[in-house]
């Protein structure tokens, strides 16, 4: 599931046994084609010279992420699709879109037909927040958002209302500053991407001018890298709104920190420094676009107007951490703070979802139960091989000499697995 898959069966020795250029050439069937699809495909064809893959993709187009997850303007990550298309093209690899795997085809046929099923189809499904109010008009989910502006069909429809100056986006990830990103750049820069035409057309009709990022964490604890937080803090047009005393200390406390950590909270730190400066200075200018971090705010409520339709805020608990580092958690402190906006967007996580009534699935943690990569709860088949049942035949051979006949046949499918060592 997600970036590593799933191997539904020959997992492990199996697997490399089916590879071993001593076996037939092994099928493999790969379910999903976006990155962790076309790696293991590209993998499996690179290390074993006589294996078959088939990839199955339910839309008609492939590339998953790729296509519809990377932002429109980072191209130089999609170049990727150049490695992918080069494996596609392989003689002994076929791409077949527009399949369903749970509805035109089953796992269960797919596992009569191949020797292992990958499971590499993502996740499909956005984490909810869980909190009143989140099913307002004016409420979407980062996954929805994303889709819309990168042209994946089921969100082609979304028509996000974009008519307030102020939207919220809920966590501190790249997702969260790509969706940033996009809502605050120049139209121009954003002409020359693959962004879809209805999306340019309605962020060139867009209200928005200050985007606020909460987490419920700290600076210490945001998952954003430091390329995205750059090109944000360098976006013509916009002004960063960071609060020194949200950093206060925090030189000290990453000196010792890894030095990805390191750079990002000094970046931070500098941004905050400076641009409180600055905006002293620019007080009486005009106010470009504007964005700005919010740490220690977890989303209680999604308050409605007063005809109850649309969003008009976000009631936030302010919190405290307990501990230290990526593992320090977020308490209330029993403090509200109400942000007013317009637009919300809940940046916290995918998730996956079932995909066939035959693969174990667990709901809690929306994910396929596996042991490195490999489903569990499922028997994982090891064809035996012809000299194998040589094997068998010779111990019954012997063991029929032995009473005076010409064999003594081995009758339980289980011993005669144990003496081949299966």
């Amino acid at each position: 599931m997600g970036p590593g898959g799933a191997c539904w069966r020959g997992g492990g020795a199996g697997l490399r046994r089916w590879l071993s250029s001593r076996a037939p050439a092994p099928r493999i069937c790969v379910v999903g084609s976006g990155p962790a699809g076309f790696y293991t495909a590209q993998h499996i064809l690179k290390h074993h010279d006589l294996a078959q893959v088939d990839i199955y993709e339910k839309l008609p187009v492939p590339f998953g992420l790729v296509r519809f997850g990377v932002a429109p303007d980072h191209p130089e990550v999609k170049n990727v699709i150049n490695t992918f298309t080069h494996t596609a093209r392989s003689d002994r690899c076929a791409y077949y879109g527009n399949v369903t795997v749970g509805r035109d085809v089953t796992v269960g046929e797919l596992q009569q037909a191949y020797h292992a099923v990958v499971l590499s189809y993502g996740a499909e499904d956005n984490r909810v927040l869980g909190i009143p109010g989140e099913n307002l008009s004016g409420v979407y989910s980062a996954r929805a958002f994303v889709g819309w502006y990168n042209g994946l069909p089921e969100n082609r429809d979304l028509k996000p209302d974009l008519s307030c100056e102020t939207a919220l986006i809920l966590g501190h990830g790249n997702v969260a500053l790509d969706i940033a990103r996009i809502l605050l750049s120049p139209l121009d820069f954003l002409r020359k991407t693959d962004i879809t035409d209805c999306s340019l057309a309605a962020l060139a009709c867009s209200k928005v001018k200050r985007v606020w990022l909460a987490g419920r964490r700290g600076p210490l604890q945001v998952a954003f890298t430091i390329k995205e937080l750059r090109e944000m803090i360098n976006l013509p047009g916009t002004q960063p709104v960071l609060n020194p005393a949200d950093f206060t200390g925090l030189e000290n406390a990453v000196k010792d920190a890894p030095r990805p950590r390191k750079r990002l909270t000094e970046l931070m730190i500098k941004t905050a420094l400076e641009k409180h400066r600055e905006k002293a200075v620019m007080a009486q200018a005009a106010v470009p676009r504007q964005w700005g971090l919010k740490f220690q705010r977890s989303p209680q409520e999604v308050l409605p107007t007063a005809d109850g339709m649309r969003v008009r805020g976000v009631r936030m608990a302010l919190t405290r951490l307990e501990g230290s580092g990526d593992s320090a958690k977020a308490v209330p402190t029993g403090d509200m703070e109400e942000l007013e906006c317009g637009l919300v967007l809940s940046s916290i996580g995918y998730r996956s979802l079932p995909l066939d009534p035959a693969v174990p699935f667990d709901t809690q943690h929306s994910i396929i139960p596996n042991n490195l990569g490999r489903v569990m709860g499922v028997p994982g088949i090891r064809p035996v091989s012809f000299s194998e049942w040589e094997k068998i035949d010779a111990a019954e051979v012997a063991r029929g000499k032995a009473a005076g006949k010409p064999r003594e046949k081995i009758v339980d499918p289980q011993e005669m697995l144990q003496l081949i060592g299966h």
